[in-house]
């Protein structure tokens, strides 16, 4: 019994050691990832003072930016000569400029063996590569800097664009902002703006109004001509200069069409709303004055054809 007992003790020993051996092994086979993974987490807490002070900078560069905004708006606004847009541009660019020193500082700070030599040399690098994938972004940038710079218009202005009319909102690096009449956004690209046509409805105060009117050819033209005359003298929006006017525009099937023109202010009333008033006028001048209104008659004649019945 001893025997067996001392030959099973021999072999637990023997399965122990082997066993340990096997784990030995496994552990070594890991040992370098282990190490890795230690030095890793050292560099990393050895960083983390210099990622917060990065953190920090960062922050202070960016309030620097709010800082330069606040300055340049207190110190150019106030000005009767400053365009409004040259504030925005001073304030987006400069901001820019002042936000991406502030990062590389901090890149510095954060990495170690970083210099801005080395972003230089990446982006030279990649240039070709970054040149065609942000083809329209760097487009619509430069234009916007140049729409901004150039000033053809304002925000508040109302513009047409592309057979898209609004007022601007805003003009970005990126794109400009239209709200339409019916309380819609409209956002187009600043090259699109840029190489488009546009009408600026805003650029001048004095804005002239029109519309057409026909009288029949048995009225008298001459009497519908001075009584819309006089309607327009006596109104107080329509500008004496430059002067209205009343021509026979066309003879058209079923009337003689009179154009009306005259100027307004659009400070004192809109072109919708004097345009209304002035049409509504000449509905009862003309009425009062039986000078008629005519409008298309179509006459239709039918013929009728006799149905004989052929015996069967």
């Amino acid at each position: 019994m001893q025997h067996v007992a001392q030959d099973t003790s021999h072999l637990i020993q023997e399965a122990g050691k082997k066993t340990t051996e096997s784990v030995l092994a496994h552990t070594e086979k890991y040992q370098d990832a282990y190490r890795a993974i230690d030095k890793i987490m050292d560099s990393f807490w050895e960083r983390v003072p210099y990622i917060c002070i990065a953190i920090i900078v960062f922050v202070i560069f960016w309030l620097l930016t709010k800082l330069f905004k606040l300055f340049v708006r207190k110190t150019l606004e106030n000005r009767s000569y400053t365009r409004q847009n040259l504030v925005l541009v001073l304030n987006r660019v400069g901001s820019s400029a002042i936000l991406f020193f502030g990062f590389l500082i901090a890149l510095v700070i954060a990495i170690p063996g970083f210099t801005p030599g080395q972003l230089m040399s990446a982006l030279g690098i990649g240039s070709v590569a970054i040149g065609f994938a942000f083809k329209d972004i760097f487009q619509n940038l430069l234009s916007g800097i140049l729409i901004l710079l150039s000033e053809p218009f304002r925000i508040g202005d109302d513009i047409i664009c592309n057979n898209m009319e609004g007022t601007v909102e805003d003009i970005q690096i990126r794109a400009t902002f239209l709200r339409s009449y019916d309380g819609r956004r409209i956002v187009i690209p600043n090259a699109t703006v840029y190489t488009s046509a546009i009408t600026v409805n805003t650029a001048y105060q004095r804005r002239r109004c029109e519309f057409i009117v026909g009288i029949g050819y048995d009225d008298d033209v001459q009497k519908a001509k001075e009584l819309i005359l006089n309607l327009l003298d006596q109104n107080r929006n329509v500008l004496s200069q430059p002067s209205f006017s009343v021509n026979v525009d066309r003879l058209a099937d079923s009337s003689v069409n009179l154009r009306v023109r005259w100027w307004v202010d659009t400070t004192e009333t809109s072109i919708a709303g004097s345009t209304s008033e002035i049409q509504e006028q000449v509905i009862q001048a003309f009425d009062q004055n039986e000078i008629n209104i005519p409008y298309p008659v179509q006459e239709i004649k039918v013929q009728h054809t006799a149905l004989e019945t052929q015996p069967t």
